[in-house]
């Protein structure tokens, strides 16, 4: 059974989910030259190793939130899905060798087939409704003064 707190375990999981993205990233960027869409390739690489680094910022800072349970698990699955689905859209479209009308300096000379270009632009609309909430909520959980917690001062702390 594990001892640490809620938040201290969804933080060190935030921190892994993030060095793994960022592996991602990565290996991505080794694969760039062998993509369809070579462009693409590099947008992901991109994406992996930037969205793998704000996991691990967002591990460090969870403690820190001002959230309730609920709003922190919502905020957690959000970010998770965001931050791996554009990694993975975009390596998704750099193999395919689609162009995505949403990307168009990535995608610029290429084109993938209808139901590829479909399932690449729901995957970024999706991720797009997932980080910025997340981001909100985040900064949100940030509210309230920077000030520490007074300290008691009750007679009873300290005697006995």
């Amino acid at each position: 059974m594990n001892s640490l707190p809620t938040r201290q375990i969804t933080s060190r999981r935030l921190m892994r989910l993030g060095v793994i993205l960022f592996i991602l990233g990565l290996l991505t960027g080794l694969a760039i030259p062998m993509l369809t869409n070579p462009r693409m390739g590099l947008s992901s690489h991109l994406e992996g190793v930037m969205n793998g680094t704000f996991l691990l910022v967002l591990g460090l800072i969870w403690n820190k939130l001002r959230l309730s349970r609920m709003t922190m698990q919502i905020a957690f699955w959000l970010v998770i899905y965001g931050t791996y689905t554009n990694w993975a859209t975009i390596l998704v479209a750099a193999v395919w060798g689609a162009g995505s009308s949403m990307m168009p300096i990535a995608g610029m000379g290429y084109q993938g087939s209808s139901l590829q270009e479909g399932i690449i632009n729901f995957g970024l609309v999706s991720l797009t409704l997932a980080i910025l909430p997340t981001s909100v909520i985040v900064w949100w959980g940030l509210r309230g003064s920077d000030d520490p917690p007074a300290e008691s001062t009750s007679p009873v702390e300290g005697s006995g």
